[in-house]
């Protein structure tokens, strides 16, 4: 067997802006368009905090299709089981992901660091998740750890006897971390963290992974600095895409 690269255990997620073209006022010149025609364009020179309550009206009467004129396009790293719940999200979304197919895949693994809850109570549609004791903890990283050492392994063994990439791909498990770039509008983005964030101001409550809805802060986190009027109406409305 070749030598094979050092495994990598990791807990955290990546979350980069790598493009975008969003501001408020891209949210004002699409509604104003419905009664002002070619003169909406005047919006692109004013300062969209005059217009905060028109944001507002559209978020609560969710009038939502002037919240797709923009978007933004984020890197994601990210374990597999993630992008298999992120990838439900369809409408408003355009994905590529990095292909076991055409390369092979880095040994990073996702381990659950001390914050994450371990013990599931109850049942589904009421459950609740509740710390784990240190033995919990000790006990999930070890296995895990051994896991993906032998099923990486085993990937390495398949590789070197000239095994397809594709067919050798077979052995890795969804803690293995993949890559992606994800592009999306302020609507569909506000759908999605509807459903992949718990929250405080949220009208309609959402039990998300924790691992998916640390990616969804970061994205909320990026998105609220492009857009905080609108992320402001979003949250003074109960966190409902319009």
């Amino acid at each position: 067997m070749s030598d094979a690269p050092d495994i990598r255990f990791r807990s955290d997620m990546t979350v980069e802006l790598v493009k975008h073209s969003a501001a408020d006022t891209d949210v004002l010149w699409a509604a104003r368009v419905s009664t002002a025609g070619e003169q909406s364009l005047d919006e692109l020179e004013k300062d969209p905090q005059r217009s905060r309550g028109l944001i507002n009206f559209l978020m609560r009467d969710r009038h939502g299709s002037p919240f797709e004129h923009n978007s933004m396009t984020f890197f994601i790293s990210a374990p597999l089981f993630v992008f298999r719940e992120f990838h439900r999200h369809r409408v408003g979304w355009s994905y590529n992901e990095e292909s076991g197919r055409y390369r092979e895949l880095e040994p990073v693994f996702y381990v659950p660091d001390t914050s994450r809850r371990l013990v599931q109570e109850g049942r589904p549609g009421k459950y609740r998740f509740v710390e784990g004791s240190e033995e919990q903890h000790r006990l999930a990283v070890e296995t895990m750890e051994f896991s993906y050492r032998r099923s990486y392994e085993a990937y390495q063994e398949m590789l070197d006897a000239g095994i397809a990439r594709e067919v050798a791909r077979a052995t890795l498990p969804v803690g293995l971390y993949s890559s992606m770039y994800a592009t999306c509008n302020a609507r569909s983005l506000m759908h999605f963290l509807g459903l992949r964030t718990q929250h405080e101001l949220a009208r309609v409550p959402s039990f998300p992974q924790r691992e998916i809805e640390m990616v969804a802060e970061r994205m909320e986190a990026h998105w609220a600095g492009l857009m905080p009027l609108t992320h402001e109406a979003f949250n003074a409305n109960g966190r409902v895409a319009p």
